[in-house]
């Protein structure tokens, strides 16, 4: 299980996202141009010390990490507010990637387009979405819980 984030806009999120793909020992994709100056100290803060030991790859671009995903035979799953499927109700797979559009725009058609899966997390109505760090933090949960991959 690994997660990406697309053209993240803020630090603090990624920081976090990190944060929790260290804890868990899932690698973390950032598939850039960033929203802020990519670097320790925009992360440090949210991420603590615990950013720093996450297994991360960046990617300069969508084309780059899709041609990632194709070699090394991954399943990309896109949280997505307009996801097909309900959380609760989608099979994940140990080797999924789990895909987190930008704060501020999400992701475009394309990228929509070419995920495999399209998944979306049940709230409350008349709510839009939740904070993209927390997102993560819920989709990997039960992700690993699906696929028995929680660490020991």
């Amino acid at each position: 299980m690994e997660i990406a984030l697309f053209q993240p806009d803020i630090a603090g999120n990624v920081g976090t996202t990190l944060r929790t793909a260290a804890c868990f020992g899932v690698a973390a994709h950032i598939i850039e141009p960033c929203g802020f100056p990519f670097s320790d100290g925009a992360l440090k803060r949210a991420g603590m010390d615990y950013a720093v030991r996450a297994n991360v790859r960046r990617h300069s671009d969508w084309t780059r990490f899709h041609h990632w995903t194709v070699e090394a035979r991954r399943r990309v799953v896109l949280l997505t507010t307009a996801g097909a499927t309900p959380l609760p109700a989608f099979e994940f797979s140990a080797d999924d990637v789990l895909l987190l559009g930008a704060e501020s725009s999400g992701v475009p058609q394309h990228v929509h387009h070419a995920a495999a899966a399209r998944v979306a997390i049940p709230m409350q109505a008349g709510f839009r979405s939740l904070n993209v760090a927390v997102a993560a933090g819920i989709a990997l949960a039960e992700a690993l819980r699906q696929t028995k991959g929680f660490p020991a």
